[in-house]
């Protein structure tokens, strides 16, 4: 691809944006036959919401997907040679795509799924160390926005010592996923934050 890097760079920056802001939990959702996420149970549409509507498949495939866009790009990026810090824009570009999707009205999810696949691809370490926590904070207290704060914010901490280059990303992450998780944390706070 004979792009100039400016012209390569907008170009994957649009395009992880836009990309992100397809919700794949609203066609699963229609695929498997169950109500639009968006109108029950939390209202988000992430695969958490799937899972209380229509179980483990259809809420897996969901995970699976909304990590695959925050993936892909900054995969692509990587590939092209693309500075770290680059990469980094992509990936916000991405999750900002889920959270305010050009599709939906700029009206989306918390931005978790998102966040992991692109940092599979930005700082697998990193990452991997981040799903770990989330999957035993799942286990320990069964509250999918109690698993995600702690994990989202633990990313900062845990980049410092393994992938200190990734650091301010991470970073912008963690503030990003904890104000789109306001309100569960206002719930949470009060005791009334539903479990899985």
């Amino acid at each position: 691809m004979a792009l100039s890097d400016p012209v390569l760079i907008v170009f994957l920056c649009v395009a992880a944006y836009l990309l992100g802001s397809v919700l794949f939990a609203l066609p699963v959702s229609r695929l498997w036959g169950l109500p639009d996420p968006r109108a029950q149970g939390s209202g988000n549409p992430g695969a958490t919401n799937v899972y209380r509507t229509g179980g483990w498949p259809p809420a897996l495939v969901t995970l699976a997907l909304d990590a695959a866009k925050g993936w892909l790009p900054v995969w692509l990026a990587h590939n092209a040679g693309l500075s770290a810090i680059i990469q980094a824009m992509v990936a916000l570009c991405a999750v900002t795509g889920h959270m305010i999707p050009a599709y939906y009205r700029f009206k989306g999810g918390k931005g978790v799924a998102t966040a992991l696949g692109a940092g599979v691809a930005l700082a697998p370490v990193t990452t991997f160390a981040m799903a770990t926590l989330w999957l035993l904070a799942l286990w320990r207290w069964k509250i999918s926005a109690l698993a995600s704060v702690l994990a989202i914010i633990s990313g900062p901490i845990i980049s410092a010592f393994i992938e200190p280059d990734k650091l301010p990303v991470f970073g912008l992450l963690a503030i990003l996923i904890v104000v789109r998780h306001r309100n569960n944390l206002i719930r949470l706070a009060q005791g009334r934050e539903t479990g899985l």
